[in-house]
């Protein structure tokens, strides 16, 4: 059978919302096809589908609630990683 599945995380190197990078990615069969990056601000497609649903989610709610989980899941989460390490150390 085929594969789909989503990808997000969030990668920094404090815990400021500007050192904090959100990435979603959509995968079909093991081919990233489309991703959605905090600091680009948008969906960009990798493949012919890709390109197509990248244009239409660009162009609607998908794009706002997409920049929003930088700060209501990434923001939350790596201030309690950031904590962690520096008791860890």
């Amino acid at each position: 059978g085929f594969r789909y599945y989503v990808v997000g995380s969030c990668e920094f190197n404090s815990s400021k919302l500007n050192d904090i990078e959100y990435t979603q990615s959509y995968y079909y069969n093991k081919l990233e096809y489309i991703r959605f990056s905090s600091s680009v601000g948008k969906f960009v497609g990798y493949t012919e589908h890709g390109i197509k649903n990248a244009e239409r989610w660009n162009n609607g709610q998908e794009v706002i609630s997409r920049r929003a989980e930088k700060e209501r899941y990434c923001l939350n989460n790596v201030g309690n990683e950031v904590k962690s390490a520096l008791t860890k150390s």
